[in-house]
């Protein structure tokens, strides 16, 4: 047999190695939407009756904490060694910045604008995955991408968002976000999701725990029960974020974002008792399809015999 063929072989070999990895970081990847999605809804809770720094400064402490506890002397000794000190403060501040625009817009826009706005994100990433990343988007990620994307237009009914500083600012936060993306994206490719998720959760704990200087309140026992759930879905969702990062290109983790968005609805309909519209429905529909087709392409992909 030629060398050729053994390198096809090869190559094919590595292609659905790749796609497996695709499909887990897919699977990942909604998991840690869907515990973001509750651990939103519990923060939704808190910030009615608590400082909102204070919930992220409580939240980020104990992330921190429990990173020292499970990566002990290896991790400091990461941490401190790690050539990638730059990059991962980097992202952490982006992160931090992404989270302050998104929220100082929210006062100002609807949900539907905000939503809308901020779901420019995904696009960004698949755009900058080709040349950051050195990523092949292949045909169907953008497919998906778009029909996800005209998913959230048809939920939100944004028509008509004004240009001002709060859609500006919610731009800035998609664009942050998209960016934050590609960079947990290459520092996952040398670094392992611990170190990622306690370098974020330092720069949160810093910069969070100075804003609660000026606005700190002591949370009854209530209060600290549910502190507690928005540390353990926080941190359980960062890990499979980072980890689904690991496994999965970024164009196709842009295209699993948009499950969060499900995921928003049918918590405010279980918890708040939110009726959506029948748009939302039509629009759901569109998310659910665009995420059915990654996952059918992407296991196609993994299905393809190696030989």
């Amino acid at each position: 047999m030629s060398v050729s063929v053994f390198r096809i072989r090869r190559l094919r070999r590595a292609g659905v190695s790749a796609a497996e990895s695709s499909v887990t970081g897919i699977f990942l990847g909604v998991l840690a939407y869907a515990l973001f999605s509750v651990h939103d809804a519990t923060i939704k809770w808190l910030v009615a009756e608590l400082p909102t720094w204070e919930v992220l400064f409580v939240r980020s402490a104990a992330i921190t904490a429990a990173c020292v506890v499970i990566g002990r002397r290896r991790l400091l000794e990461q941490t401190l060694t790690t050539p990638l000190k730059g990059p991962l403060l980097f992202r952490g501040v982006l992160t931090m910045t992404a989270w302050i625009c998104y929220y100082t817009a929210a006062r100002s826009l609807s949900l539907a604008q905000l939503l809308s706005l901020y779901y420019a994100a995904p696009l960004m990433v698949t755009a900058m995955a080709a040349p950051l990343l050195q990523e092949k988007v292949s045909r169907a990620r953008w497919i998906t991408v778009l029909i996800g994307f005209v998913g959230v237009m048809v939920v939100t009914d944004p028509w008509g968002v004004p240009l001002s500083l709060p859609t500006v600012l919610v731009l800035l936060a998609a664009s942050q976000w998209a960016y934050g993306v590609i960079l947990m994206r290459q520092i996952a490719r040398r670094e392992s999701s611990l170190l990622q998720i306690f370098f974020t959760n330092v720069v949160f704990f810093v910069g969070t725990g100075f804003a609660c200087l000026f606005s700190w309140q002591t949370p009854d026992l209530r209060q600290a029960g549910l502190l507690f759930l928005v540390a353990l879905f926080g941190g359980l969702g960062q890990f499979s974020l980072f980890e689904a990062a690991r496994h999965a290109p970024a164009s196709v983790m842009a295209s699993v974002e948009y499950s969060a968005l499900i995921w928003a609805f049918l918590l405010g309909y279980g918890i708040w008792g939110d009726i959506p519209p029948i748009t939302t429905f039509g629009g759901a529909a569109l998310i659910l399809s665009a995420g059915g087709f990654l996952f059918l392409s992407e296991w196609k992909t993994r299905a393809r015999p190696a030989g």
